[in-house]
């Protein structure tokens, strides 16, 4: 339904509802200020470019999501895909591929294609995840140590590098600083209080760099002025020869900024006992990623810490986001001077605590306990993520859990002969049969083979083999299928093949139980008319019946 969630929770709405959407709006914008502005320069780009993001994906993510209490805004998970898109095709092509992303979200969301988060193993999602995390906060070492680096190197394994060769230029006062700030977020939260941990990191050590003079490089320092006031929106310019190199970026926007709302739209439903409109949603994060770098902004997505911020603190419909967005906006054009003035290692020091938070570490360990095929995914996901790049751990990652799923699917088909009673006691037919005296046997002349599972490409060898690899050849085939839920074309070219090499041979063909769903493909293949609709029967007790006749013909038809 794409209805959006502030269209519902409105009706009936209280003014005590308004009054907690208010300050838990308040709280959230307060949380949002220091990791606007640190995602923003993290991902390459100047640090009001976060605040324009917050402001504008925050307020449309809330006003026509899916979502009750989903925050929308700049996430970590986007600060190594913008970095990358920056660094190589500038502002203007980050804007065009999020514009692109935008749409590609909407289209999603119309043709009802929020569900499809289901699909994507979770090995999968922890292991970028992850991976993303081990960047980050290899991006946040130049800044937490006060390293005056002329150039960094974009590839992991060349950060470190650099980081290793500088270590007599560690600046004491930005360490501090930023184990500081790292200290100040780990036990603020022990304090019962509501004012966030970000904020008074943010503010203590400002306030603590400019009255002791430290000798740590700020915002304004690096950046130079903030201009934190809202600008008019602008198409950014580009050739459209460049729209092609861009369609790759765009998808992996769309696809990271797709999940990653999602996932932080059920975490919420868990924590507020309510269910999300995962295509409103999508549709939500689309028009959000379009009009977000119209206003200079960046991809944003669903803020998993922040969505949960706002519910602990009583959000309970969009309007709680709605005042996130606005205060975020109020609070630049007022008090946007001052960011200037927030050290560099301030910000590494809440990012490096943001990695933290977005590792999962015990989820990662504890997916390392699980088979040894899923934790192959989890490696191969971590691994390609930190040193290749998030797309092709993501491409790598889904298609090895496909062989894997596919792989699984076929081990468990399996296809069982029997000879001469059939006396499986969980069997119902046998079992009813044998209750009346009379048991279910399989006539002289006469082959049965029972199908169990999915007749799809991965267990297609696996029934050729079994039909094609015995000896002798027997005058009627009954294949016993009530148990098989699907096929697909190699199940059914397969099948085809045996029909045809059992009819050469002067072999019938009988087929039993076949699924409705199964029959009807069999039907628009052929396969129903090369065999013959009188010998689809439906029961195993009808297919014996119906063999023991045609042998007992004077010349059965094969």
């Amino acid at each position: 339904m794409l209805v959006p969630k502030l269209a519902t929770t409105l009706r009936g709405y209280t003014r005590a509802q308004f009054a907690a959407d208010v300050g838990a709006g308040v709280i959230v914008g307060i949380v949002a200020l220091p990791l606007a502005i640190a995602f923003a320069i993290a991902s390459g780009v100047p640090p009001e470019r976060g605040l324009f993001t917050s402001i504008v994906a925050g307020f449309l993510v809330s006003a026509l999501g899916g979502s009750r209490v989903q925050i929308g805004g700049p996430t970590g998970a986007f600060v190594v895909i913008v970095y990358g898109i920056v660094q190589k095709y500038g502002y203007d092509g980050l804007a065009v591929a999020t514009i692109m992303a935008g749409v590609l979200l909407v289209a999603l969301g119309v043709a009802r294609l929020g569900g499809a988060i289901k699909f994507i193993p979770h090995p999968v999602i922890t292991g970028f995840t992850s991976g993303i995390a081990v960047i980050i906060f290899s991006g946040q070492v130049k800044d937490l140590l006060g390293l005056r680096l002329a150039a960094l190197p974009a590839d992991f394994v060349g950060k470190w590098r650099t980081y290793l060769g500088n270590v007599g230029a560690v600046s004491p006062a930005a360490l501090g600083v930023g184990l500081g700030t790292i200290a100040i977020l780990l036990l603020w939260p022990r304090i019962r209080t509501r004012v966030p941990g970000p904020f008074v990191a943010l503010v203590a050590t400002t306030v603590v760099v400019h009255l002791a003079g430290l000798p740590v490089e700020t915002i304004g320092s690096r950046f130079g002025e903030i201009h934190a006031a809202l600008p008019a929106p602008r198409l950014p310019a580009i050739g459209w020869d460049d729209l092609a190199r861009l369609v790759q970026p765009a998808f992996t926007i769309a696809m990271l900024g797709g999940i990653e709302s999602l996932l932080s739209a059920v975490v919420a439903d868990g924590m507020i006992a309510s269910r999300h409109r995962s295509n409103m949603e999508l549709v939500a994060q689309g028009v959000a990623n379009i009009a977000s770098p119209l206003f200079g902004g960046i991809p944003a997505t669903g803020a998993i810490a922040r969505t949960a911020t706002n519910v602990r603190n009583g959000g309970r419909t969009p309007v709680a986001g709605m005042v996130h967005a606005l205060f975020v906006l109020l609070v630049a054009l007022f008090f946007g001077r001052w960011a200037a003035l927030i050290p560099m290692a301030t910000l590494a020091g809440i990012l490096v605590v943001v990695a933290y938070h977005m590792s999962e570490w015990r989820t990662f360990r504890a997916h390392l306990r699980a088979p040894r095929s899923d934790v192959l995914v989890l490696l191969v996901s971590f691994v390609l993520t930190v040193l290749v790049d998030l797309t092709v751990a993501v491409e790598v990652g889904l298609v090895l859990s496909a062989f894997i799923f596919m792989k699984r699917m076929s081990d468990v088909t399996d296809v069982q002969a029997i000879s001469a009673e059939f006396s499986d006691d969980e069997d119902v037919e046998a079992e009813a049969a044998r209750a009346r005296g009379r048991a279910l046997r399989v006539p002289a002349g006469a082959a049965v083979y029972d199908i169990n599972g999915p007749f799809f490409f991965g267990a297609a060898e696996t029934f050729k083999d079994a039909m094609l690899g015995t000896g002798s050849r027997p005058r009627m085939l009954i294949l016993r299928m009530r148990r098989v839920p699907v096929v697909d074309a190699t199940g059914i070219s397969v099948l085809r093949d045996v029909l045809r090499r059992t009819r050469a041979e002067g072999t019938g063909v009988i087929l039993a139980g076949v699924q409705p769903r199964v029959r009807e493909a069999l039907a628009r293949a052929g396969v129903e008319g090369e065999v013959g609709a009188e010998r689809f029967v439906e029961t195993y007790a009808e297919a014996l019946a119906l063999a023991e006749r045609l042998l007992a013909a004077p010349a059965h038809a094969a």
